[in-house]
Protein backbone atom coordinates (compact mmCIF):
# COMPACT_ATOMS: atom_id res chain seq x y z
CA UNK A 1 0.00 0.00 0.00
CA UNK A 2 1.03 3.57 -0.35
CA UNK A 3 1.33 6.44 1.45
CA UNK A 4 -2.00 8.40 2.47
CA UNK A 5 -2.21 11.29 -0.31
CA UNK A 6 -1.93 15.12 1.01
CA UNK A 7 -5.48 17.00 1.29
CA UNK A 8 -4.11 19.65 -1.66
CA UNK A 9 -3.78 16.45 -4.31
CA UNK A 10 -7.43 14.83 -3.04
CA UNK A 11 -8.64 18.50 -3.99
CA UNK A 12 -7.08 18.42 -7.33
CA UNK A 13 -8.71 15.32 -8.30
CA UNK A 14 -12.03 16.48 -7.12
CA UNK A 15 -11.73 19.63 -9.07
CA UNK A 16 -10.10 17.87 -12.26
CA UNK A 17 -12.73 15.28 -12.00
CA UNK A 18 -15.36 18.51 -12.20
CA UNK A 19 -13.67 20.22 -15.12
CA UNK A 20 -13.90 17.19 -17.30
CA UNK A 21 -17.22 16.03 -16.61
CA UNK A 22 -18.14 19.76 -17.11
CA UNK A 23 -16.45 19.95 -20.26
CA UNK A 24 -18.03 16.70 -21.60
CA UNK A 25 -21.29 17.41 -20.73
CA UNK A 26 -21.25 21.13 -21.16
CA UNK A 27 -18.71 22.45 -23.69
CA UNK A 28 -18.31 18.77 -26.06
CA UNK A 29 -21.13 18.13 -28.96
CA UNK A 30 -22.15 14.85 -27.61
CA UNK A 31 -22.91 15.95 -24.19
CA UNK A 32 -21.53 12.92 -22.20
CA UNK A 33 -20.35 11.76 -19.29
CA UNK A 34 -18.34 8.37 -20.40
CA UNK A 35 -14.88 9.96 -21.40
CA UNK A 36 -14.69 12.41 -18.56
CA UNK A 37 -15.04 10.28 -16.04
CA UNK A 38 -12.15 7.44 -17.27
CA UNK A 39 -10.20 10.72 -17.58
CA UNK A 40 -11.17 11.49 -13.91
CA UNK A 41 -10.21 7.77 -13.08
CA UNK A 42 -6.45 8.44 -14.95
CA UNK A 43 -5.68 11.55 -13.07
CA UNK A 44 -6.57 9.97 -9.67
CA UNK A 45 -4.83 6.47 -11.06
CA UNK A 46 -2.11 9.00 -11.96
CA UNK A 47 -1.97 10.60 -8.39
CA UNK A 48 -2.19 7.37 -6.58
CA UNK A 49 0.99 5.84 -8.51
CA UNK A 50 2.93 8.84 -7.66
CA UNK A 51 2.24 8.28 -4.02
CA UNK A 52 3.20 4.85 -3.83
CA UNK A 53 0.17 3.32 -4.55
CA UNK A 54 0.57 -0.69 -6.46
CA UNK A 55 -1.24 -0.60 -9.58
CA UNK A 56 -2.48 -4.23 -8.79
CA UNK A 57 -4.10 -2.92 -5.35
CA UNK A 58 -5.66 0.20 -7.34
CA UNK A 59 -6.98 -2.65 -9.90
CA UNK A 60 -8.35 -4.89 -7.31
CA UNK A 61 -10.15 -1.68 -6.03
CA UNK A 62 -12.17 -1.08 -9.95
CA UNK A 63 -12.81 -4.23 -10.02
CA UNK A 64 -14.26 -4.83 -6.01
CA UNK A 65 -16.36 -1.27 -6.60
CA UNK A 66 -17.44 -2.42 -10.70
CA UNK A 67 -18.38 -6.34 -8.26
CA UNK A 68 -20.54 -4.08 -6.44
CA UNK A 69 -22.88 -2.60 -8.94
CA UNK A 70 -23.21 -5.92 -11.15
CA UNK A 71 -26.31 -6.47 -9.48
CA UNK A 72 -27.93 -3.40 -10.93
CA UNK A 73 -26.44 -3.64 -14.08
CA UNK A 74 -28.63 -6.88 -14.38
CA UNK A 75 -31.70 -5.77 -13.36
CA UNK A 76 -30.63 -2.74 -15.32
CA UNK A 77 -31.01 -4.67 -18.41
CA UNK A 78 -33.70 -6.39 -17.58
CA UNK A 79 -35.98 -3.50 -17.11
CA UNK A 80 -34.66 -2.82 -20.08
CA UNK A 81 -36.61 -5.87 -21.53
CA UNK A 82 -39.63 -4.95 -19.22
CA UNK A 83 -40.12 -1.71 -20.62
CA UNK A 84 -40.48 -3.10 -24.24
CA UNK A 85 -42.87 -5.75 -22.88
CA UNK A 86 -45.01 -3.15 -21.15
CA UNK A 87 -44.88 -0.72 -23.59
CA UNK A 88 -45.89 -2.84 -27.00
CA UNK A 89 -48.33 -5.32 -24.51
CA UNK A 90 -50.39 -2.36 -23.97
CA UNK A 91 -49.51 -2.05 -20.38
CA UNK A 92 -47.81 1.59 -20.63
CA UNK A 93 -50.12 2.71 -22.78
CA UNK A 94 -53.48 1.04 -20.65
CA UNK A 95 -52.09 3.12 -17.29
CA UNK A 96 -51.68 6.65 -19.14
CA UNK A 97 -55.14 6.23 -21.01
CA UNK A 98 -56.86 5.48 -17.50
CA UNK A 99 -54.88 8.57 -16.18
CA UNK A 100 -55.85 10.77 -18.49
CA UNK A 101 -59.34 10.01 -18.11
CA UNK A 102 -59.69 11.01 -14.52
CA UNK A 103 -58.60 14.63 -15.61
CA UNK A 104 -60.73 17.77 -14.21
CA UNK A 105 -59.55 21.59 -14.86
CA UNK A 106 -61.51 22.27 -10.81
CA UNK A 107 -58.10 19.95 -9.61
CA UNK A 108 -56.28 20.43 -12.79
CA UNK A 109 -52.37 20.89 -11.06
CA UNK A 110 -53.77 17.51 -8.51
CA UNK A 111 -55.10 15.48 -11.24
CA UNK A 112 -51.78 16.41 -13.41
CA UNK A 113 -49.09 15.33 -10.28
CA UNK A 114 -51.43 12.09 -10.26
CA UNK A 115 -51.25 11.40 -13.71
CA UNK A 116 -47.02 11.81 -14.22
CA UNK A 117 -46.64 9.85 -11.48
CA UNK A 118 -48.38 7.72 -12.71
CA UNK A 119 -47.08 7.51 -16.02
CA UNK A 120 -43.12 7.84 -13.61
CA UNK A 121 -43.86 5.30 -11.83
CA UNK A 122 -44.99 2.80 -15.45
CA UNK A 123 -41.96 3.55 -17.21
CA UNK A 124 -39.20 4.19 -14.39
CA UNK A 125 -38.36 8.11 -16.32
CA UNK A 126 -39.05 11.31 -15.45
CA UNK A 127 -37.45 13.02 -18.68
CA UNK A 128 -39.76 10.56 -20.91
CA UNK A 129 -42.75 11.31 -18.96
CA UNK A 130 -41.87 15.31 -18.90
CA UNK A 131 -41.53 15.40 -22.28
CA UNK A 132 -44.64 13.53 -23.84
CA UNK A 133 -47.01 14.03 -20.85
CA UNK A 134 -45.95 16.83 -19.68
CA UNK A 135 -45.69 19.28 -23.15
CA UNK A 136 -49.69 18.20 -23.29
CA UNK A 137 -50.45 19.25 -19.87
CA UNK A 138 -48.76 22.46 -20.20
CA UNK A 139 -50.81 23.22 -23.30
CA UNK A 140 -54.03 21.88 -21.10
CA UNK A 141 -52.90 24.16 -18.34
CA UNK A 142 -52.56 27.35 -20.35
CA UNK A 143 -55.81 26.55 -21.72
CA UNK A 144 -57.20 26.82 -18.28
CA UNK A 145 -55.74 29.49 -16.82
CA UNK A 146 -52.63 28.16 -15.64
CA UNK A 147 -49.23 29.75 -15.15
CA UNK A 148 -46.92 27.49 -16.95
CA UNK A 149 -44.93 27.68 -14.30
CA UNK A 150 -47.02 25.97 -11.98
CA UNK A 151 -47.96 22.83 -13.78
CA UNK A 152 -44.38 22.58 -14.62
CA UNK A 153 -44.20 22.27 -10.88
CA UNK A 154 -47.11 19.93 -10.78
CA UNK A 155 -45.29 18.27 -13.88
CA UNK A 156 -41.90 17.71 -12.07
CA UNK A 157 -42.90 16.47 -8.90
CA UNK A 158 -44.81 13.46 -10.13
CA UNK A 159 -42.44 12.55 -12.83
CA UNK A 160 -39.65 12.61 -10.05
CA UNK A 161 -42.29 10.77 -7.66
CA UNK A 162 -42.43 7.84 -9.89
CA UNK A 163 -38.41 8.22 -10.82
CA UNK A 164 -37.63 7.33 -6.95
CA UNK A 165 -40.53 4.79 -6.59
CA UNK A 166 -40.29 2.66 -9.62
CA UNK A 167 -38.60 -0.71 -9.84
CA UNK A 168 -38.05 0.38 -13.64
CA UNK A 169 -35.73 3.48 -12.60
CA UNK A 170 -32.41 3.24 -13.17
CA UNK A 171 -31.66 5.37 -10.19
CA UNK A 172 -34.28 3.48 -7.99
CA UNK A 173 -31.88 0.54 -8.69
CA UNK A 174 -28.21 2.66 -9.04
CA UNK A 175 -28.79 3.80 -5.08
CA UNK A 176 -28.82 0.84 -3.48
CA UNK A 177 -26.41 -1.05 -5.32
CA UNK A 178 -23.79 1.76 -4.22
CA UNK A 179 -25.42 1.95 -0.55
CA UNK A 180 -25.44 -2.41 -0.48
CA UNK A 181 -29.45 -2.28 0.44
CA UNK A 182 -31.47 -4.39 -1.56
CA UNK A 183 -34.02 -3.18 -4.13
CA UNK A 184 -37.62 -3.75 -2.76
CA UNK A 185 -35.85 -3.15 0.64
CA UNK A 186 -34.43 0.46 -0.64
CA UNK A 187 -38.58 1.51 -2.36
CA UNK A 188 -40.06 0.53 0.77
CA UNK A 189 -37.73 2.73 2.77
CA UNK A 190 -38.29 5.41 0.62
CA UNK A 191 -42.55 5.78 1.38
CA UNK A 192 -41.60 6.94 5.03
CA UNK A 193 -39.75 10.36 3.16
CA UNK A 194 -41.36 10.61 -0.06
CA UNK A 195 -44.76 9.85 0.58
CA UNK A 196 -45.42 12.75 3.24
CA UNK A 197 -43.53 14.75 0.50
CA UNK A 198 -45.87 13.74 -2.24
CA UNK A 199 -48.81 14.16 -0.04
CA UNK A 200 -47.89 18.17 1.31
CA UNK A 201 -47.40 18.66 -2.70
CA UNK A 202 -50.46 17.50 -3.33
CA UNK A 203 -52.60 19.78 -0.72
CA UNK A 204 -50.72 22.45 -1.89
CA UNK A 205 -51.70 21.60 -5.59
CA UNK A 206 -55.27 21.72 -4.59
CA UNK A 207 -54.92 24.73 -2.38
CA UNK A 208 -53.48 26.74 -5.45
CA UNK A 209 -55.59 24.72 -8.04
CA UNK A 210 -58.74 26.27 -6.49
CA UNK A 211 -57.24 29.46 -6.17
CA UNK A 212 -56.00 29.75 -9.84
CA UNK A 213 -58.78 27.36 -11.09
CA UNK A 214 -59.89 28.32 -14.97
CA UNK A 215 -63.48 27.12 -16.56
CA UNK A 216 -64.39 24.24 -16.43
CA UNK A 217 -65.67 24.68 -20.58
CA UNK A 218 -61.68 25.25 -20.94
CA UNK A 219 -60.62 23.74 -24.39
CA UNK A 220 -59.43 20.13 -23.74
CA UNK A 221 -59.33 18.89 -27.38
CA UNK A 222 -54.56 18.19 -26.70
CA UNK A 223 -56.60 15.47 -24.10
CA UNK A 224 -58.79 14.08 -26.60
CA UNK A 225 -55.89 13.95 -29.41
CA UNK A 226 -53.70 12.22 -27.07
CA UNK A 227 -56.29 9.65 -26.02
CA UNK A 228 -57.38 8.92 -29.49
CA UNK A 229 -53.10 8.70 -30.67
CA UNK A 230 -53.06 5.86 -27.69
CA UNK A 231 -56.34 3.94 -28.79
CA UNK A 232 -55.25 4.10 -32.88
CA UNK A 233 -51.85 2.64 -31.77
CA UNK A 234 -52.57 0.28 -28.66
CA UNK A 235 -55.43 -2.23 -27.43
CA UNK A 236 -56.39 -0.57 -23.93
CA UNK A 237 -57.90 -2.23 -20.66
CA UNK A 238 -57.76 -3.20 -17.12
CA UNK A 239 -56.79 -6.60 -18.09
CA UNK A 240 -53.42 -4.80 -19.26
CA UNK A 241 -52.13 -3.93 -15.79
CA UNK A 242 -51.96 -7.51 -14.14
CA UNK A 243 -48.01 -7.52 -14.63
CA UNK A 244 -47.70 -3.90 -12.97
CA UNK A 245 -49.98 -5.51 -10.54
CA UNK A 246 -47.43 -8.57 -10.13
CA UNK A 247 -44.33 -6.10 -9.66
CA UNK A 248 -46.23 -4.47 -6.83
CA UNK A 249 -47.10 -7.74 -4.88
CA UNK A 250 -43.78 -8.75 -5.17
CA UNK A 251 -42.22 -5.96 -3.73
CA UNK A 252 -44.97 -6.81 -0.70
CA UNK A 253 -43.72 -10.11 -0.47
CA UNK A 254 -40.26 -9.49 -0.23
CA UNK A 255 -39.43 -12.05 -3.51
CA UNK A 256 -36.08 -11.15 -4.91
CA UNK A 257 -35.87 -8.69 -7.34
CA UNK A 258 -34.24 -9.93 -10.35
CA UNK A 259 -36.73 -13.02 -10.66
CA UNK A 260 -39.69 -10.59 -9.72
CA UNK A 261 -38.75 -8.56 -12.56
CA UNK A 262 -38.10 -11.35 -14.88
CA UNK A 263 -41.70 -12.31 -14.16
CA UNK A 264 -42.68 -9.03 -15.19
CA UNK A 265 -41.03 -9.53 -18.48
CA UNK A 266 -42.49 -12.73 -19.14
CA UNK A 267 -46.27 -11.83 -18.44
CA UNK A 268 -45.86 -9.04 -20.96
CA UNK A 269 -45.54 -11.50 -23.49
CA UNK A 270 -48.64 -12.67 -23.69
CA UNK A 271 -50.16 -9.15 -24.00
CA UNK A 272 -47.72 -8.48 -26.51
CA UNK A 273 -49.30 -11.01 -28.58
CA UNK A 274 -52.65 -9.40 -27.98
CA UNK A 275 -51.35 -6.71 -29.41
CA UNK A 276 -50.90 -8.13 -33.09
CA UNK A 277 -47.23 -8.62 -32.13
CA UNK A 278 -45.87 -11.67 -34.29
CA UNK A 279 -44.19 -14.47 -32.12
CA UNK A 280 -41.04 -14.13 -34.48
CA UNK A 281 -40.89 -10.68 -33.63
CA UNK A 282 -40.97 -11.40 -29.68
CA UNK A 283 -37.12 -11.75 -29.14
CA UNK A 284 -35.97 -8.82 -30.98
CA UNK A 285 -38.49 -6.31 -29.60
CA UNK A 286 -37.56 -7.41 -25.97
CA UNK A 287 -33.69 -7.10 -27.03
CA UNK A 288 -33.50 -4.16 -29.24
CA UNK A 289 -37.36 -2.56 -28.07
CA UNK A 290 -39.74 -1.09 -30.56
CA UNK A 291 -40.80 2.39 -32.23
CA UNK A 292 -44.21 4.14 -32.90
CA UNK A 293 -44.53 6.17 -35.97
CA UNK A 294 -45.10 10.02 -35.15
CA UNK A 295 -47.85 11.87 -36.59
CA UNK A 296 -46.23 15.64 -37.34
CA UNK A 297 -48.50 16.86 -34.92
CA UNK A 298 -45.52 18.22 -32.18
CA UNK A 299 -47.46 16.65 -28.89
CA UNK A 300 -48.19 13.53 -30.68
CA UNK A 301 -44.38 13.13 -31.91
CA UNK A 302 -43.64 13.39 -27.94
CA UNK A 303 -46.53 11.17 -26.81
CA UNK A 304 -45.08 8.57 -29.63
CA UNK A 305 -41.13 9.00 -28.35
CA UNK A 306 -42.82 8.14 -24.98
CA UNK A 307 -44.53 4.81 -26.03
CA UNK A 308 -41.49 3.59 -27.89
CA UNK A 309 -38.92 1.79 -26.80
CA UNK A 310 -34.84 0.89 -26.75
CA UNK A 311 -35.32 -2.47 -25.05
CA UNK A 312 -32.34 -4.45 -23.59
CA UNK A 313 -29.96 -2.93 -25.90
CA UNK A 314 -31.06 1.04 -24.53
CA UNK A 315 -29.98 0.03 -20.92
CA UNK A 316 -26.12 -0.38 -21.93
CA UNK A 317 -25.72 3.45 -21.88
CA UNK A 318 -26.43 3.65 -18.24
CA UNK A 319 -24.58 0.20 -17.28
CA UNK A 320 -21.49 1.92 -19.27
CA UNK A 321 -21.69 4.98 -17.37
CA UNK A 322 -22.15 2.87 -14.28
CA UNK A 323 -19.07 1.12 -15.22
CA UNK A 324 -17.17 4.43 -16.11
CA UNK A 325 -17.74 5.58 -12.56
CA UNK A 326 -17.33 2.86 -10.58
CA UNK A 327 -13.63 3.02 -12.01
CA UNK A 328 -13.14 6.09 -10.58
CA UNK A 329 -14.96 5.69 -7.77
CA UNK A 330 -13.20 1.94 -7.08
CA UNK A 331 -9.27 4.10 -7.32
CA UNK A 332 -10.53 7.16 -4.93
CA UNK A 333 -11.96 4.64 -2.61
CA UNK A 334 -9.08 2.03 -2.12
CA UNK A 335 -6.40 4.74 -2.16
CA UNK A 336 -7.82 6.66 0.65
CA UNK A 337 -8.56 9.42 -1.59
CA UNK A 338 -12.58 9.47 -1.23
CA UNK A 339 -11.66 8.82 2.68
CA UNK A 340 -9.59 11.67 3.12
CA UNK A 341 -12.37 14.06 1.22
CA UNK A 342 -14.82 12.43 3.84
CA UNK A 343 -13.27 12.91 6.74
CA UNK A 344 -12.97 16.35 6.43
CA UNK A 345 -16.46 16.84 5.66
CA UNK A 346 -17.32 14.38 8.70
CA UNK A 347 -15.29 17.01 10.78
CA UNK A 348 -18.18 19.12 11.16
CA UNK A 349 -20.94 15.92 10.58
CA UNK A 350 -21.37 15.73 14.05
CA UNK A 351 -23.78 12.36 15.15
CA UNK A 352 -26.21 11.13 13.23
CA UNK A 353 -28.56 13.93 11.96
CA UNK A 354 -25.41 15.31 11.29
CA UNK A 355 -24.31 12.61 8.97
CA UNK A 356 -27.27 12.96 6.89
CA UNK A 357 -27.00 16.58 6.26
CA UNK A 358 -23.48 15.77 5.45
CA UNK A 359 -24.64 13.37 2.74
CA UNK A 360 -27.32 15.72 1.46
CA UNK A 361 -25.10 18.72 1.19
CA UNK A 362 -23.09 16.24 -0.83
CA UNK A 363 -25.13 15.12 -3.30
CA UNK A 364 -26.21 18.33 -3.75
CA UNK A 365 -23.13 20.10 -4.56
CA UNK A 366 -22.51 17.13 -6.99
CA UNK A 367 -25.60 18.17 -8.93
CA UNK A 368 -24.22 21.61 -9.08
CA UNK A 369 -20.65 20.93 -9.51
CA UNK A 370 -20.83 17.56 -11.84
CA UNK A 371 -23.88 17.91 -13.82
CA UNK A 372 -25.58 14.77 -13.57
CA UNK A 373 -27.94 12.81 -11.28
CA UNK A 374 -26.45 9.47 -11.56
CA UNK A 375 -22.71 10.97 -9.92
CA UNK A 376 -24.69 12.70 -7.03
CA UNK A 377 -25.51 9.42 -5.94
CA UNK A 378 -22.51 7.17 -6.88
CA UNK A 379 -19.71 9.56 -5.32
CA UNK A 380 -21.72 10.13 -1.71
CA UNK A 381 -22.69 7.35 -1.72
CA UNK A 382 -19.03 5.40 -1.87
CA UNK A 383 -17.87 8.44 0.70
CA UNK A 384 -20.52 8.00 3.26
CA UNK A 385 -21.12 4.15 3.09
CA UNK A 386 -18.56 3.48 6.25
CA UNK A 387 -19.59 5.50 7.75
CA UNK A 388 -23.20 4.86 8.17
CA UNK A 389 -22.09 1.41 8.83
CA UNK A 390 -19.97 2.65 11.87
CA UNK A 391 -22.77 4.31 13.14
CA UNK A 392 -25.17 0.47 13.03
CA UNK A 393 -27.26 2.59 10.35
CA UNK A 394 -28.96 0.06 7.99
CA UNK A 395 -27.76 0.86 3.98
CA UNK A 396 -31.09 1.40 2.87
CA UNK A 397 -31.09 4.45 5.19
CA UNK A 398 -28.16 5.95 3.02
CA UNK A 399 -29.90 4.63 -0.34
CA UNK A 400 -33.18 6.49 0.86
CA UNK A 401 -31.29 9.64 1.60
CA UNK A 402 -28.92 9.57 -1.68
CA UNK A 403 -32.38 9.59 -3.71
CA UNK A 404 -34.22 12.02 -1.60
CA UNK A 405 -31.51 14.64 -2.17
CA UNK A 406 -29.70 13.00 -5.68
CA UNK A 407 -32.28 11.81 -7.75
CA UNK A 408 -34.59 14.91 -6.40
CA UNK A 409 -32.76 17.95 -7.11
CA UNK A 410 -30.77 17.15 -9.84
CA UNK A 411 -33.18 19.40 -12.23
CA UNK A 412 -32.71 22.35 -9.91
CA UNK A 413 -29.73 23.52 -11.77
CA UNK A 414 -29.80 24.67 -15.66
CA UNK A 415 -26.66 23.37 -16.37
CA UNK A 416 -27.04 19.84 -14.57
CA UNK A 417 -28.51 17.78 -17.63
CA UNK A 418 -31.64 17.00 -15.57
CA UNK A 419 -32.04 20.69 -15.31
CA UNK A 420 -31.59 21.49 -19.04
CA UNK A 421 -34.23 18.84 -19.97
CA UNK A 422 -36.84 19.83 -17.98
CA UNK A 423 -36.26 23.22 -18.88
CA UNK A 424 -36.33 22.05 -22.49
CA UNK A 425 -38.89 19.75 -22.82
CA UNK A 426 -41.39 22.13 -20.24
CA UNK A 427 -40.30 25.38 -22.41
CA UNK A 428 -40.01 27.08 -18.36
CA UNK A 429 -37.10 28.69 -17.09
CA UNK A 430 -36.01 28.16 -13.23
CA UNK A 431 -39.34 30.42 -12.05
CA UNK A 432 -41.25 26.66 -11.61
CA UNK A 433 -38.62 25.07 -9.00
CA UNK A 434 -40.76 26.52 -5.87
CA UNK A 435 -43.77 24.88 -7.43
CA UNK A 436 -42.07 21.69 -7.56
CA UNK A 437 -43.36 21.40 -4.07
CA UNK A 438 -42.27 17.61 -3.72
CA UNK A 439 -38.75 18.10 -5.07
CA UNK A 440 -37.77 20.54 -2.47
CA UNK A 441 -40.07 19.10 0.50
CA UNK A 442 -38.52 15.57 0.51
CA UNK A 443 -34.60 16.85 1.24
CA UNK A 444 -36.31 18.72 4.24
CA UNK A 445 -38.63 15.72 5.14
CA UNK A 446 -34.98 12.97 4.63
CA UNK A 447 -32.49 15.96 6.73
CA UNK A 448 -35.73 16.00 9.43
CA UNK A 449 -35.31 12.25 10.08
CA UNK A 450 -31.80 11.88 10.41
CA UNK A 451 -32.16 14.79 12.77
CA UNK A 452 -34.76 12.89 15.01
CA UNK A 453 -34.34 9.29 14.48
CA UNK A 454 -37.39 8.85 12.93
CA UNK A 455 -37.74 6.00 10.58
CA UNK A 456 -33.53 5.70 10.72
CA UNK A 457 -33.67 1.82 10.85
CA UNK A 458 -30.29 0.57 12.72
CA UNK A 459 -28.32 -2.47 11.68
CA UNK A 460 -28.60 -5.88 14.02
CA UNK A 461 -25.95 -7.36 15.85
CA UNK A 462 -25.21 -10.19 13.09
CA UNK A 463 -25.43 -7.74 10.47
CA UNK A 464 -23.12 -5.41 11.56
CA UNK A 465 -20.52 -8.46 12.39
CA UNK A 466 -21.04 -9.23 8.59
CA UNK A 467 -19.80 -5.82 7.43
CA UNK A 468 -17.19 -6.69 9.45
CA UNK A 469 -16.22 -9.75 7.84
CA UNK A 470 -16.86 -7.96 4.67
CA UNK A 471 -14.17 -5.44 5.27
CA UNK A 472 -11.61 -8.04 6.67
CA UNK A 473 -12.34 -9.98 3.48
CA UNK A 474 -11.79 -6.90 0.92
CA UNK A 475 -8.83 -5.85 3.22
CA UNK A 476 -7.10 -9.48 2.81
CA UNK A 477 -8.02 -9.76 -1.12
CA UNK A 478 -6.49 -6.34 -1.78
CA UNK A 479 -3.29 -7.38 0.28
CA UNK A 480 -3.44 -10.61 -1.43
CA UNK A 481 -3.32 -8.46 -4.98
CA UNK A 482 -0.65 -6.56 -3.73
CA UNK A 483 1.72 -8.95 -3.46
CA UNK A 484 0.89 -10.59 -6.44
Amino acid sequence: MGKKIPMWQCVLVLVLMMCFLMWGILKDSGGEAHIGLILSACAAGIVAVANGWKWAFIEQGICSAINRSMQACLILAIVGAMIASWTVGGVVPSMMYFGIKVIAPSIFLFTACILCAIVSLATGSSWSTAGSMGVALIGVGTALGFSSVMTAGAVVSGAYFGDKMSPLSDTTNLAPAVAGSNLFDHIKHMIYTTGPSLIVALIAYLVMGFMHSGSADADTSQIDLILGFITDNFKVGIIYLIPPVFVIVAVALKLPAIPSLLGGVFLGVPFMLMQGTAVTDLMNILNNGYEVAGTGDPVLDELAGLLSCKGLQGMFWTISLILCAMSFGGIVDCTGIMGTLAGALLKVAKGRGGLVLATAISCLFINATCCDQYLAIILPGRMFKEAFEDMHLAPKNLSRCLEDVGTITSNFFPWNTCGATMRSFLGVGSGYIPYAVLNWFNPLVSIFYGYTGITMVKMTDEEYQKVLERREAERQQAMKAMEA
